[in-house]
């Protein structure tokens, strides 16, 4: 028999992630939320999340996750039979398996990003872990449709071995980019010193450095620290530099074949043309964006109206005031908003800019964001 929760809990409720999907339960599921977080002395207390909640859902740090659970297991004392627990950490194996200490339906989610400024996780990919689901398996269903993920069902065991590849060996090398670029920059300068000098690929890999220092430095502390699996990585990949630094530091012909075959066609065996033929576009693709984001005469307006016909009454403005454009993008604001980034060819006439800008704003089509 299915079943739908009344109450949602939400034990980490005052974190980034607990408070995005606060908002998820309440607005896109209408479902009523409790949370509890030390660091919110009005939040709910743990005993009430667990007389209450029919959902409980740990987004806790991932050091503090298992305990965590296991105190939550020891206070409900069977109490949460016939309910069902989830989490969202990055780790899998130990927060699942201290849930199935409980007498609850268990899975463990892992959405692959921080939380969006969109309201679900269309476009993102979330792995789900379905430990023990029974009664609740038609509402986790429907719960994982209502996120829009992309869902990618594993084990724990697999999920956190390859999360030491898909997370924890990214981060690493990025972090140790990090560090060399550091040390350069007495020599040579910082990042902004740089970037004039950039390639697509340099630029990718500076807004992911950048990406990882201006999120919660605990996330990714944890997920080096926290998966059993990382330290043999980290080994393979210090290999994997160290013969390449050897190759160099030879320099002669037979290290420039081993290099080759070792570094390059081993590696592009191992690939494959068809996956490589596809990573390889993602990167063109991405390096256009990036080439159009160069473009200095740009507006970027914000659509309140969803709406059939709303950007071609945008796009007709700027044919009014014979604009033309070299480029059209949507994104999001930093506060959730869609709006599209539009991009003019050189030699535009500022003053035609400026009054098509006006006239989004003072006609309701748009609104035309700072610039």
């Amino acid at each position: 028999m299915s079943v739908s929760p009344r109450v949602i809990g939400i034990v980490g409720s005052a974190g980034a992630f607990g408070r995005w999907l606060t908002r998820f339960f309440e607005q896109r599921m209408q479902l009523q939320v409790i949370g509890h977080d030390p660091a919110d002395a009005t939040s709910h207390s743990p005993e009430q999340l667990l007389e209450q909640a029919d959902v409980l859902l740990f987004s806790a740090p991932i050091r503090h996750t298992p305990a965590l659970i296991a105190e939550y297991v020891q206070a409900s004392a069977g109490r949460e039979a016939g309910r069902l627990w989830l989490d969202v950490t990055s780790v899998k194996e130990a927060p699942v398996q201290a849930m199935l200490a409980s007498q609850a339906d268990v899975a463990g989610l892992h959405p692959m990003t921080a939380p969006p400024k969109s309201p679900t996780l269309k476009g993102r990919v979330m792995v789900v872990c379905e430990a023990r689901v029974q009664r609740w398996q038609p509402w986790l269903h429907e719960l994982c449709a209502a996120l829009q993920a992309e869902c990618v069902r594993a084990t724990p065991a697999h999920h956190d071995k390859v999360m030491t590849l898909v997370q924890a060996m990214v981060h690493a090398g990025h972090l140790a980019q990090a560090g060399v670029l550091r040390g350069y920059a007495a020599e040579l300068g910082d990042l902004s010193a740089l970037l004039p000098y950039r390639s697509a690929a340099f630029e990718l890999d500076t807004a992911i450095i950048s990406r990882i220092l201006s999120l919660n430095p605990a996330i990714y502390e944890d997920i080096q620290f926290g998966n059993p699996h990382v330290a043999p990585m980290l080994e393979r990949l210090i290999g994997q530099l160290q013969q390449l630094q050897a190759q160099v530091l030879q320099g002669d012909d037979a290290a420039r074949a081993g290099f080759r075959q070792q570094m390059l066609q081993a590696n592009r065996d191992a690939f494959g043309e068809q996956v490589l033929g596809d990573g390889n576009y993602t990167f063109e693709r991405v390096g256009y964006l990036l080439a159009d984001l160069t473009e200095r005469q740009s507006l970027s307006v914000h659509l309140p109206e969803d709406r059939a016909g709303s950007l071609r009454a945008l796009l007709h403005v700027f044919e009014q005031h014979q604009i033309s454009l070299a480029s059209i993008h949507s994104s999001r604001t930093p506060g959730g908003e869609v709006h599209f980034r539009i991009g003019f060819v050189p030699g535009s006439s500022d003053m035609a800019i400026a009054a098509a800008a006006a006239e989004v704003d003072d006609s309701g089509i748009g609104r035309v964001l700072e610039r």
